[in-house]
């Protein structure tokens, strides 16, 4: 283990954590059951076996706090640029003209092969797959980045992979398509002619924009009819969640090197999993009452889910093929409008994440799309790293955060996920400046 210097505060590979954390139990109350939306009985682990590996099934139910990574995926980690450094935007403080006592820290999930956060679940979801003997994975992805970091772990652990990219973001980032098809994955605009969901609603319309539920509806259905192929998910389910944790986790021990401990704490949702990675390891001593701090859960108000969802039993894809599960949902036939951040487009969040908001153990704002990449543009007009445009909206949140600081004359720490990299979304950018 190092300290930081000039604001880069890093660890060595002996320091990556040897465990995910596990929420479930420390919630305050019991996790609502997924359930068979034909008998509304509890989901059984093995109702799911014809989706998931059974080890990630096992972790999805499982009630111990703590749960060991393998050896041989831990190496694939660390191969990949594991442990991740922690940076303080000290630029961006000075640009915004930041008193002492105002700091504001970012953990470079960026640095990954894919450019983000997702190979953190992508790598362990691929390895207990082959372990299991499955050949093959399906899933889907918004912006790509999902779909691009199975890819990579599907290529690491001798797997096919299929890939369901929602057709707006498909026709909005072509160089993702390229990228996974580098890896060895055939990549599909969802919704496509190659499942009977997707050829049902090509038929209804026949430029159809796509949703994260209808490219999910697509992928399960792919796994579920072949023996040999599994489902795999990025966001929303608790071992998804469980997997990302080892950002926090590494987060936490960066904050002890320079004995410090962060006052906010900010992530982007779409489903949770970059957000709930960065922020569980942490929510564990305020669940137990031994730490106080706020918590800043950022959406597009395009797809307002926790700001404006229901929190209820909703179906996770369009074409209901899962268990409903009990989330803040905007209804599970929301159709989004086709902004930018595509990986913030789900209509409904994570469970846990969902019970948590309920409880009143974090706060959630919504930003428009303008609002966003102008933070983006100071970020990268400062910090000199391209945001994604989903991290955008954790940007905006921590320059909220310590503007409202420094107009309260108070003292904060404040930290966010920086999930990924913008250098796929240029083009983005570009629109957006002459909007």
């Amino acid at each position: 283990m190092k300290g930081g210097v000039f604001g880069v505060i890093q660890l060595n590979a002996d320091d990556f954590p040897k465990h995910y954390y596990n929420i479930l139990p420390d919630l305050p109350e019991q996790l609502p059951f997924p359930l068979n939306p034909e008998t509304m009985e509890p989901v059984k682990p093995k109702d799911l076996e014809p989706l998931f590996p059974k080890e990630c099934i096992k972790q999805e139910f499982s009630s111990d706090s703590l749960i060991r990574i393998p050896e041989e995926l831990r190496e694939q980690y660390i191969f990949l640029g594991r442990p991740r450094p922690l940076y303080r935007a000290l630029r961006l403080e000075k640009k915004l003209g930041l008193p002492k006592g105002i700091e504001i820290y970012y953990k470079r999930e960026d640095l990954s092969p894919v450019g983000s956060h997702k190979p953190n679940t992508a790598l362990a979801q691929a390895y207990y797959g082959k372990k299991q003997g499955f050949e093959n994975v399906a899933t889907e992805t918004g912006a790509g980045q999902w779909g691009s970091a199975v890819s990579l772990a599907a290529m690491f652990n001798e797997l096919k992979a299929e890939v369901f990219m929602v057709r707006s973001s498909f026709q909005q980032k072509p160089y993702r398509e390229i990228l996974m098809n580098l890896f060895g994955a055939k990549v599909f605009a969802s919704p496509s002619e190659h499942t009977s969901i997707g050829k049902k609603l090509l038929q209804e319309k026949k430029n159809f924009n796509g949703s994260l539920g209808i490219a999910i509806s697509e992928a399960i259905e792919k796994a579920v009819s072949d023996e040999k192929t599994f489902y795999s998910i990025g966001s929303v389910l608790n071992h998804v969640l469980m997997h990302q944790t080892i950002i926090g986790l590494e987060t936490i021990k960066q904050f002890e090197l320079i004995d410090k401990k962060p006052d906010v704490l900010i992530g982007c949702v779409g489903g949770g999993s970059n957000f709930s990675g960065m922020v569980y390891p942490f929510m564990e001593k305020k669940l137990k009452g031994k730490e106080d701090f706020e918590v800043i859960a950022v959406e597009p108000k395009a797809v307002p889910t926790l700001t404006k969802g229901e929190y209820r039993y909703d179906f996770a894809d369009t074409g209901k093929m899962t268990p409903l599960i009990k989330m803040y949902t905007m209804g599970y036939d929301f159709i989004p409008e086709p902004i930018h951040a595509g990986g913030l487009r789900y209509h409904g969040d994570s469970p846990s994440l969902s019970l948590l908001k309920k409880l009143g153990f974090l706060d959630a704002v919504a930003y428009l799309q303008e609002e966003t990449f102008e933070a983006a543009r100071i970020f990268a007009n400062s910090e000199g790293i391209i945001p994604a445009p989903e991290t955008a909206h954790a940007i905006k949140a921590a320059v909220d955060s310590a503007l409202k600081a420094k107009k309260n004359n108070e003292q904060k720490t404040i930290v966010f996920n920086f999930s990924g990299h913008g250098l796929l979304d240029l083009a983005a950018y570009k629109q957006m400046q002459r909007a």
